[in-house]
């Protein structure tokens, strides 16, 4: 894969975070009543189709993710959308390293979590059979897939990882002189 097409899909990936943020996953952090029905009744519907009761009535850790995303990584996704679409920002990448590390840190739980928890079937049924947590694995595995890309892509691209010039000193080394 060339850096331009990774680019464009790091672009894609915060372009498109940016209303599901707001629109879906911040309702489990603000009153219902900030969300018009529609965006209540998609969310009820993902949840129920997809037996994802964490969007419902999240556990407190995985609360703590959600404020995580409010946040941090919310301020975030604009910045790095800007970036990957406009190609060859070298200002990303130490942002970058720090969101992709945070953020696949925080789905190995969510992960482990879904293929292991015992889930209640109420109030809100979650994945019961292998075949129902490996789908709602899928729905989770791009925002650990993405940022271990990102991650590798910031680490070992030359265009993000460039090494100093030979015979160049950094600011640091000059002071010690």
């Amino acid at each position: 894969m060339t850096l331009r097409v990774l680019e464009i899909i790091f672009f894609f990936y915060f372009a498109s975070h940016i209303p599901i943020t707001l629109f879906i996953d911040l309702q489990a952090l603000l009153p219902g009543h900030v969300y018009p029905q529609p965006l209540r009744d998609l969310l009820r519907w993902y949840a129920e189709d997809f037996r994802d009761p964490m969007v419902l009535d999240p556990p407190h850790w995985f609360k703590s993710f959600i404020y995580c995303e409010a946040l941090l990584q919310t301020p975030f996704f604009p910045i790095a959308a800007y970036a990957f679409l406009k190609g060859g920002c070298k200002w990303i990448r130490t942002p970058a390293i720090i969101y992709s590390t945070h953020v696949a840190t925080t789905l190995i739980p969510i992960l482990a979590h879904i293929l292991f928890y015992q889930f209640p079937e109420k109030p809100h049924p979650g994945p019961q059979t292998q075949q129902q947590r490996w789908m709602l694995v899928s729905i989770y595995a791009p925002y650990l897939v993405v940022p271990v890309l990102l991650l590798l892509t910031m680490l070992l691209s030359s265009t993000y990882n460039s090494p100093s010039k030979p015979g160049s000193m950094s600011a640091k080394a000059k002071k010690k002189k």
